[in-house]
């Protein structure tokens, strides 16, 4: 791309790729600029980089999902109560669809590869990832719960569960947003 067209993109508030600038004085695309890559080595390089991170959430999920397969086949299942049991059934669901959502950018991958979907693809795969971790943040939590209710009872499950669920929010949201606005 040409010194020209990169002024003229950054003028109107996007970089090279089209992509529209989130920072309030655009570092973070400016920093990008300076890799000297084309738009297309671009996408293919973030294409890369969310499946590395898809690779470690999906590890997680597919953990969580496989115990929680297991657990209504184990003697103490038919003990819980109620609610443990509507806990369970919404942790599963949870898990199911975080594995759906965290593993459906390399399945479309395979749908699209070789047709110059690159960008399109790129922008699908980080939306089901963010939804894949919502997903997964549901499960976790989910399963912290019916494990502290068995063990420890409604209180420790309640105020742990809500513990927890801070420390995730804390750790994969606010964290990087206060990251981001330091700006690079």
């Amino acid at each position: 791309m040409t010194d020209t067209s990169r002024t003229a993109r950054a003028e109107e508030g996007r970089d090279e790729t089209g992509m529209e600038r989130r920072g309030p004085r655009g570092d973070a695309e400016r920093a990008e600029q300076d890799r000297d890559e084309t738009g297309m080595e671009r996408w293919d390089r973030n294409f890369v980089e969310l499946l590395q991170e898809l690779r470690v959430a999906q590890t997680g999920v597919q953990i969580l999902f496989a115990f929680l397969l297991t657990l209504p086949f184990t003697n103490r299942f038919g003990d819980v109560g109620d609610r443990d049991k509507t806990v369970y059934v919404i942790t599963l669901v949870a898990a199911a669809t975080a594995t759906a959502l965290l593993i459906a950018p390399v399945s479309g991958h395979r749908q699209v590869f070789r047709q110059g979907r690159k960008p399109q693809l790129v922008r699908t795969a980080s939306a089901l990832a963010q939804a894949g971790l919502v997903a997964l943040l549901i499960a976790m939590i989910g399963a912290v719960f019916l494990v502290l209710d068995v063990v420890a009872g409604l209180g420790w499950a309640a105020g742990l569960g809500a513990v927890i669920a801070a420390l995730f929010v804390v750790l994969w949201y606010l964290l990087p947003k206060l990251i981001r606005a330091e700006g690079p």
